[in-house]
């Protein structure tokens, strides 16, 4: 339960998502992700680091930990299901 709510929470899933090629800094994630509101984005960066998905690099990157790698692999299946739900919304809307 506790996941589920820590990915309930706006912009987390979207930040981990960012994250998945390397290491970002703040201002680039934070346009990255529909420059959403600073204080917001420090907000859910520190609830991801409490949570040890993501770290701070000495650059002042964020990055994800081992543990938010695990979590973008487990997050594939489902991207690869919002792909096939939107592929047949298209042909619904073509027909």
């Amino acid at each position: 339960m506790a996941a589920l709510d820590l990915f309930g929470r706006r912009w987390n899933l979207r930040i981990v998502w960012e994250l998945q090629y390397g290491p970002v800094g703040f201002r680039a994630l934070q346009q990255r992700c529909d420059n959403m509101s600073s204080s917001v984005l420090r907000q859910r960066l520190t609830e991801l680091l409490d949570a040890h998905l993501v770290a701070q690099q000495p650059d002042a990157a964020y990055a994800l930990t081992d543990l938010g790698h695990g979590v973008y692999q487990a997050l594939r299946p489902l991207a690869r299901w919002a792909d096939s739900w939107a592929s047949t919304l298209d042909e619904n809307r073509d027909s």
